[in-house]
């Protein structure tokens, strides 16, 4: 006896949401294997934009990850964009569905995209350089620079507990450094964004791993800022600077699609 095929129900994929009236569509670009066509579905000048979908809960997978945000980034081409949470689909088949929720948000929609407009997210990780951050702090650190002396041409066996010393006490130094760069760099791009968001760091060597926003007219200051920070600081790090992203760390786009 042959297995029956699962059939799964069809819904409408849900990428982000836009103030525009007019249709579009970005060809086959959609989430899955299938890559669907991606359109807009507008009410009262504000769309969604969707692709047609089988009602599963897509894996957080790269492919899966850089499809979506492909979606939003094209997108990003023309209008502002609020992006939808990964993996939004909305259960029904058809385009009433999508008008339901942007009938029920649409107060929520509209605010949310008149604080976003003409804004960009744009990304800074800032990474230590290991060899000349570390030299620095020999030349700084007086106490470390001394006690690393003394111990040159001892045995290892005989000076464990100092070097452990000095290791802790390099470790307190690299801490207070990257801390007192991050508070340099920040000082320099704060004033020129109108929000920031601070993620965490991951390793000792970072510096910052950051999201600013922008409004579009204060990108090329914001780029000179980022750039003479790179002209001062290059020799001891590496400025990781990325945009224009879809604004994930300033807005938080969760549709209920229940019961709608």
């Amino acid at each position: 006896m042959e297995k029956e095929l699962e059939i799964l129900k069809e819904g409408k994929y849900i990428y982000g949401i836009i103030r525009n009236s007019a249709p579009l569509n970005y060809g086959p670009i959609g989430m899955g294997k299938r890559a669907d066509e991606v359109y807009s579905i507008c009410y009262k000048g504000i769309s969604a934009i969707v692709s047609n979908s089988p009602v599963i809960i897509y894996e957080a997978r790269r492919v899966n990850m850089i499809t979506h945000e492909k979606v939003l980034e094209e997108v990003m081409k023309q209008f502002t964009v609020l992006p939808v949470r990964f993996s939004t689909i909305s259960e029904h088949d058809d385009d009433e569905g999508i008008l339901r929720i942007l009938e029920k948000d649409f107060q929520k929609f509209d605010e949310t995209l008149n604080k976003m407009e003409g804004k960009k997210e744009l990304g800074l990780k800032v990474l230590a350089h290991e060899a000349p951050i570390y030299e620095s702090i020999l030349e700084k650190y007086e106490d470390i620079r001394s006690l690393k002396a003394k111990l040159i041409n001892m045995p290892v066996d005989k000076t464990h507990y100092q070097r452990m010393k000095i290791g802790e006490m390099v470790a307190e130094a690299l801490k207070k450094e990257t801390s007192n760069f991050k508070t340099l760099i920040l000082d320099a791009l704060s004033p020129i964004s109108d929000d920031m968001k601070l993620n965490d760091n991951y390793g000792e060597m970072m510096i910052l791993n950051s999201a600013f926003l922008i409004k579009n007219s204060s990108e090329p200051l914001f780029d000179k800022a980022v750039n003479d920070l790179d002209e001062k600081y290059g020799s001891f790090m590496t400025f990781k600077y990325v945009g224009t992203l879809p604004p994930y760390n300033f807005v938080n786009l969760v549709i209920n699609t229940k019961g709608i």
